[in-house]
């Protein structure tokens, strides 16, 4: 029998987006203490969303810039909470969000790894005996001990990865990150994304590049302004979101 690792049941995330911009909290105090009205449009950056997601499986979310793709990832890690409706989640998840995302950039990589490591939920013991392996995977070299600042994007990609991935997660939550680095090291992730497929883990991949899309997920979601618009094998679904892909 398939154990569901994810499960949304219709989501709504509601943003409020004032018509007007108002600089500093000192001058929304004041307003608010004028009972001067500040007037909101409601904006849904996903609506009414529902899906399950079976163990062993890879899927990618597609869709244009603003479809809302980012937004159902960070619901999904609850990095935010929906306004409405429900997220179920299985096991330990490890959420590749944003560039650079948990990572003080005045701290050296070294700190990060082990500010990283805690974040995840491992000890400072767990984290010194895997420091290695995650030094070696990331190719970071002698920059381990140089403060993130001086790092490249490429770089902060690379480690975060590194971190996150050096123990299979359970659900792995990944937006864009295999898309930064070199082409060696987008080579070395998606290696160990498709190693952690064939252990058992489910993996949900932003990405915009079809090609990666396709060669990494069995299935994909399409979703546009916030709605589900189709959810299937992952050829099936790229045809009805990009009719004409490849060119």
């Amino acid at each position: 029998m398939s154990v569901a690792m994810i499960r949304l049941d219709n989501v709504t995330v509601r943003f409020r987006i004032p018509h007007e911009q108002i600089p500093t909290f000192q001058e929304y105090a004041i307003r608010w203490l004028k009972r001067r009205r500040i007037r909101y449009t409601d904006f849904n950056a996903l609506s009414n969303v529902s899906f399950s997601i079976d163990q062993g499986e890879t899927v990618g979310i597609i869709g244009a810039n603003g479809a809302g793709k980012s937004t159902l990832l960070k619901v999904i890690a609850r990095v935010i909470r929906p306004t409405l409706g429900r997220v179920r989640l299985q096991g330990r998840v490890a959420p590749l969000l944003e560039l650079g995302a948990g990572f003080d950039y005045e701290m050296t990589g070294r700190e990060n790894v082990f500010l990283n490591g805690a974040v995840l939920g491992f000890s400072r013991k767990d984290m010194a005996q895997r420091l290695e392996r995650i030094v070696d995977f990331s190719g970071i070299g002698d920059f381990i001990d140089a403060p993130v600042r001086t790092y490249s994007s490429g770089m902060v990609a690379r480690l975060g990865f590194a971190v996150a991935t050096d123990v299979r997660p359970d659900v792995l939550i990944i937006d864009e990150v295999l898309a930064v680095g070199d082409a060696e090291f987008q080579q070395k992730s998606a290696a160990r994304t498709r190693e952690f497929r064939e252990s058992g883990s489910t993996i949900l991949v932003v990405s915009h590049s079809l090609t990666s899309i396709k060669t990494l997920c069995n299935r994909a979601i399409w979703l546009e302004h916030g709605t589900l618009r189709g959810i299937g094998p992952v050829d099936a679904v790229i045809a009805q979101y990009a009719p004409s892909w490849p060119s």
